[in-house]
């Protein structure tokens, strides 16, 4: 079987020198999971919380401060 014009030109349509920008995609909102929610930080507490684990040990602590609701 020989190759058409269009076969090479599909094997050819991503070269390897092209450069994704990822930090400008938009997330998938069909791939998160039960109960997961996008937070998008300010720059100021983004440079003190630079993880997930960071932000939710200190939101934890928080909630336990908290008084009770009757």
């Amino acid at each position: 079987m020989s190759k058409t014009p269009q076969d090479s030109e599909s094997e050819d349509a991503l070269l390897p020198e092209y450069q994704f920008d990822y930090r400008r995609a938009k997330p998938n909102r069909f791939a998160a999971g039960d109960n997961q929610r996008l937070i998008v930080l300010d720059p100021d507490v983004a440079e003190v919380f630079t993880s997930s684990e960071a932000v939710n040990k200190v939101l934890r602590a928080l909630i336990a401060s908290m008084p009770q609701a009757a």
